[in-house]
C-alpha cells in the first residue's frame, strides 16, 4: 500500500504506546512486528518520545509513562483540523479534558480527552506529521474499537465531537456498532456486558494486522507477553487479545482475504463475530486512564486505558476503517500522533 499523506478530519490516524520501560518495549515489538525505533533525541525536548517504524515508515509512537501510577497503554488518536475547537466540543458534550491542546515540536497539535464513559482518546492536528504512514498491512494498525457500557451515550458524544454516526446491528444475542463518517466506516464499538469484569473501564482498543495469528500469539508468549484471548475466528479474520511484558493491552488480527487492502471494505453488515469469550482469570486488569499532563510537552498517548482483554463480543469488524486511502488521503484509522522524535 502506498504511503499515506493525509487523513480526513474525524478519522483515527495514529496510535502510540506509553511504557514504563521504552527500551524493553522496543525489543518486544521488534521481535513481534519487526519494528525499529528512532533515537528519541534530547529528553528535555522530546520527553524521550521515539517513532516506531516498519520498512522505514512510521507506524506508531513510543514514549515513557509520565508518572509512577500510570500503566503501560496504547492510545488512539483521531485526526482533527482544529484541536482547540475539538476541545470545546468535548466539554460541551460532557467529556473531560485530560490534557489541554499542546503544540508538539512543530509537527502538530494534540490534546487528550475522556468521553462520558471514561474512555480516553486523543486528537491530532497535523502540521508535518500526518499520522501512520502505513495501515492495514502486517505490522501496522488496522482497526480501532471503543468498548463501553453505554452505547447510546457514546453515540451522542462522538456525534457531537466528530460528527460520527453509530450504526448498530444485532447478531443473535450480541450487537456490534460501526462508527461511520460521511457514510464510511472508520472504527467500531462494542457494548461491555456482564461478562466484562467490573474493574475493566471503558477504553479504546487498538488492533494490529499480522500474517499468521497463531504464529504471532506464540511469539507474544515467547517474548514474555500474555495472551488474554486465544486466537478466535471472526468474519473479519482470526484475532487474539494480548498484553506486552509491561502490561499494555492490544489486539492482533490476521485479516480475512480482501480485508485491509487499499480500498478496504468494512465487514459485511452484521458480521460481528462474538465467538471470543472474555479473558479468564489470567486476564490483565484494564489499565486506568491516567493523563499526560506531566512532563515535557507531554507525550501523546500517555493517557488511555487499554482494554483488558475481555473481548467477548468485542470483535474487529474490519481493517482500518474503509482503509486509509493509499496514496494520499487516508480515511481510515487510528489515532494521529505527534511525531518526530518525541513528537509530543
Amino acid at each position: 500500500m502506498p504511503e499515506i499523506s493525509e487523513y480526513a478530519p474525524g478519522t483515527p490516524s495514529w496510535v502510540d504506546l506509553a511504557s514504563p520501560d521504552p527500551d524493553a518495549s522496543t525489543r518486544f515489538y521488534a521481535g513481534l512486528f519487526g519494528w525499529t525505533a528512532t533515537e528519541p533525541g534530547p529528553v528535555e525536548e522530546t520527553g524521550g518520545y521515539r517513532m516506531l517504524q516498519r520498512g522505514g515508515k512510521d507506524v506508531a509512537g513510543l514514549g515513557p509513562t509520565q508518572g509512577p501510577g500510570q500503566p503501560a497503554m496504547w492510545t488512539t488518536y483521531v485526526s482533527t483540523d482544529d484541536a482547540d475547537a475539538a476541545t470545546e466540543k468535548v466539554r460541551e458534550a460532557g467529556g473531560r479534558v485530560v490534557m489541554e491542546p499542546l503544540d508538539v515540536l512543530g509537527t502538530g497539535r494534540m490534546a487528550v480527552f475522556a468521553d462520558e464513559g471514561g474512555a480516553v482518546f486523543s486528537v491530532w492536528q497535523a502540521v508535518t506529521h500526518v499520522g501512520a504512514a502505513v495501515v492495514n498491512e502486517a505490522g501496522s494498525f488496522c482497526w480501532n474499537e471503543l468498548a463501553t457500557r453505554d452505547i447510546e451515550a457514546a453515540k451522542r458524544f462522538y456525534a457531537a465531537v466528530f460528527g460520527w454516526e453509530g450504526d448498530t446491528n444485532a447478531h443473535g444475542d450480541v450487537s456490534y456498532t460501526e462508527w461511520k463518517l460521511g457514510g464510511r466506516t472508520i472504527a467500531g464499538m462494542v457494548a461491555m456486558n456482564d461478562q466484562w469484569p467490573a474493574e475493566v473501564p471503558a477504553h479504546w482498543m487498538v488492533y494490529f494486522a499480522v500474517e499468521d495469528i497463531d504464529a504471532a500469539t506464540a511469539k507474544v508468549k515467547e517474548l514474555g507477553g500474555l495472551v488474554s484471548v486465544e486466537p478466535t475466528d471472526t468474519p473479519a479474520g482470526r484475532f487474539a487479545v494480548v498484553n506486552d511484558p509491561q502490561g499494555a493491552v492490544f489486539s492482533i488480527i490476521s485479516l480475512a482475504p480482501g480485508r485491509g487492502e487499499e480500498e478496504a471494505e468494512p465487514a459485511a453488515e452484521g458480521e460481528l463475530a462474538a465467538e471470543a469469550e472474555p479473558a479468564g482469570e489470567g486476564e490483565p486488569a484494564a489499565e486506568g486512564e491516567s493523563g499526560s499532563d506531566s512532563g515535557s510537552e507531554s507525550e501523546p498517548g500517555d493517557a488511555e486505558p487499554e482494554k483488558s482483554s475481555d473481548a467477548a463480543d468485542d470483535e474487529p469488524k474490519t481493517a482500518v476503517a474503509e482503509g486509509a486511502d493509499d496514496g494520499d488521503s487516508a480515511e481510515a484509522g487510528d489515532g494521529a500522533k505527534p511525531e518526530d522524535e518525541k513528537e509530543s
